[in-house]
């Protein structure tokens, strides 16, 4: 049986995020995820007559896979059939609720690296994230409550209500903030451990609105590619193909980050060396989720927190390109309430944000979404 909220949480995935159309293929790959919330959501697809390809496992069934990584024969030939898929839909559902959100963790690094610069850059990064409507979201697991320090029944809770709130009317407070992006030229981010500066003139600034990730919230961009100078101190815990890193410090040199230190210093720089995007920021986002305001170790969840800033180390999106390619999309984010240290953003020489709340009249409604 599924709930109510459950119900309403399917039916915003499918018709109000993705737009599902009758006649439309959806790629859904469900992890773990119970099987009545996947019925649900082939119900839901149903309803619009639309045509699911579902890809149904489990985390343990997906670690035995990923162990076959080093055999590149395999992996080629799992790209090859794989794009050809992916070529085929119109919608990628992504939906996972981890029994362990450790499982991954003890994989050989090298595996993930042939899985991200062979598979995911090409199925994913170049197909499903340009040529597909795409959605990434959760459905509550004990070892996600674990990591939130929350109880199972508070998570779920949580995360439902999220998940479920007003998307249309967010994305009409946004608008501002996105005319604003789109005319500046200069950015500096202030806060401790953090004095940067680049540019954004010329580059589209894109509203996230429950259209790509749910919980969502956010408004991003990216810098011009050599205009990135200064150093950034991360507040917020990051998690990166099973790996918990916590306070990442970036120092930039026109674009490049010639100096990176945090709790394991050897692991970020074999992350930073995966190729020569990976050194450089293909995002900036200014995240604006009224319900979602401190980490809970989901990026997800973390990279919406209202009155937090990511700026990404590598791949750029199609939509906000500023010409940097990467196998690598590592969101880490800032956090500049006054709970985590404040901290200010500067647009061409004027102040719009201030420990986390907006100082422009046109941007303040944004701080009284509910």
């Amino acid at each position: 049986m599924v709930s109510n909220k459950e119900i309403k949480y399917a039916n915003n995935l499918i018709n109000n995020s993705l737009k599902l159309q009758r006649g439309e293929k959806i790629w859904i790959d469900a992890t773990d995820v119970p099987e009545d919330f996947v019925c649900e959501i082939l119900k839901q697809v149903r309803n619009v007559c639309g045509m699911p390809f579902l890809n149904y496992s489990t985390q343990r069934i997906n670690r035995q896979i990923m162990e076959c990584y080093d055999n590149i024969d395999f992996l080629n030939l799992k790209k090859d059939l794989d794009l050809a898929k992916m070529k085929e839909m119109d919608c990628y559902l992504g939906i996972t609720s981890p029994l362990n959100t450790q499982g991954y963790r003890t994989l050989d690094a090298n595996k993930m690296l042939n899985y991200n610069t062979i598979y995911a850059k090409e199925v994913h990064f170049k197909q499903r994230v340009n040529h597909t409507r795409w959605l990434i979201c959760n459905y509550p697991s004990m070892s996600l409550a674990s990591r939130a320090k929350m109880s199972y029944d508070e998570y779920a809770e949580y995360l439902l209500d999220v998940c479920c709130i007003d998307y249309i009317k967010m994305g009409e407070c946004l608008k501002p903030l996105k005319k604003l992006m789109e005319s500046t030229d200069k950015v500096k981010i202030l806060g401790k451990g953090t004095e940067l500066t680049f540019s954004i003139k010329g580059m589209p600034a894109i509203i996230c609105a429950g259209e790509s990730n749910i919980p969502d919230g956010e408004v991003y961009t990216a810098p011009i590619i050599d205009s990135v100078n200064g150093v950034i101190s991360y507040n917020a815990p990051s998690v990166y193909e099973g790996k918990e890193f916590s306070d990442v410090k970036l120092e930039f040199k026109d674009g490049r980050i010639v100096k990176a230190q945090c709790n394991d210093n050897e692991a970020i720089e074999k992350i930073l060396n995966t190729d020569n995007g990976a050194r450089y920021v293909g995002e900036f986002a200014i995240g604006v989720n009224p319900k979602i305001h401190e980490p809970v170790g989901d990026i997800l969840f973390d990279e919406k927190i209202a009155g937090s800033i990511h700026f990404t180390p590598g791949n750029a999106y199609s939509d906000a390109n500023n010409g940097n390619v990467s196998s690598v999309h590592w969101d880490l984010v800032l956090i500049q309430t006054p709970s985590f240290g404040g901290g200010e953003i500067w647009f061409d020489d004027v102040l719009i944000r201030k420990d986390g709340k907006f100082t422009l009249d046109e941007l303040k409604p944004i701080d009284k979404l509910k």
